[in-house]
């Protein structure tokens, strides 16, 4: 079910038989402290949306691989940021072509935390544009309760912590180097804060958590909770309609 194995004339039955639905992942190059590797935000969404898709017969468009990773800084090397207006306009813009391809039901699973903003912004521009046009974006580390509570057990401001390690020694196992992982716990410095701080300005090695308490097994669990729920979302989405029929552009 992934949109770019499959020809124009194969689409249009894909769609209908998913209700119109497509599945969009997004994921982000960024630092992932010294034992996970840039591309982690973008394998998790890729290889969710995967099982997803296949479990639930919805097209999954090529997932992006980059992402709004302004907040890493310059101080480790690795990320590669968009501006949020860039994100913006690439997904405002893939949508759209979605659109005219057949899409009316549209759920953007999103890997990267500060992705989030500019893909709301992206939602309002193509559900305006758009008036039979149906949007989600969904957080895969919020994708049900005890999934994000998985995520948020050793800190809550989590980056390359226990779970994120142990979702990639579960679905990547050669992304992760275990050398590094003992001595890359990090406290998360985030607790009652004020401002948002980038960081370079809460993080020591770009870790905020405890990835060496990470394992495969917990990692295998949460992944299969991800895949399950998430298929829960869009078996949902593919039955559900607006409460109402009033048209975007007149009373």
């Amino acid at each position: 079910m992934q949109w770019s194995m499959r020809t124009w004339t194969e689409l249009p039955n894909d769609l209908a038989e998913s209700q119109q639905l497509a599945i969009l992942p997004i994921g982000a190059t960024e630092q992932h402290g010294p034992h996970l590797t840039t591309g982690m935000d973008t394998v998790i969404s890729d290889r969710l949306c995967l099982a997803v898709a296949e479990k639930t017969n919805v097209p999954m468009l090529p997932t992006i691989p980059y992402g709004c990773s302004l907040g890493h800084s310059r101080r480790w090397p690795g990320t590669i940021a968009l501006q949020p207006m860039t994100l913006i306009t690439l997904v405002k813009e893939i949508g759209d072509w979605a659109y005219y391809s057949g899409v009316r039901r549209l759920i953007i699973v999103n890997g990267h935390v500060t992705n989030a903003a500019p893909l709301r912004c992206a939602l309002e521009m193509l559900r305006a544009e758009h008036d039979d046009l149906m949007v989600a974006v969904v957080n895969t580390a919020q994708i049900s309760e005890r999934v994000s509570k998985a995520h948020c057990a050793d800190a809550q401001d989590w980056h390359a912590n226990r779970a994120e390690t142990a979702l990639m020694l579960s679905v990547a196992p050669d992304t992760v180097r275990p050398h590094a992982i003992q001595d890359a716990d990090d406290a998360d410095r985030t607790v009652d804060l004020v401002f948002s701080h980038p960081v370079n300005r809460t993080s020591t090695n770009g870790v905020t958590g405890m990835p060496s308490l990470a394992t495969r097994e917990e990692g295998d669990e949460l992944f299969a909770w991800m895949v399950e729920d998430l298929a829960d979302i869009v078996e949902k989405a593919k039955r559900e309609n607006a409460p109402l029929p009033h048209s975007y552009f007149s009373s």
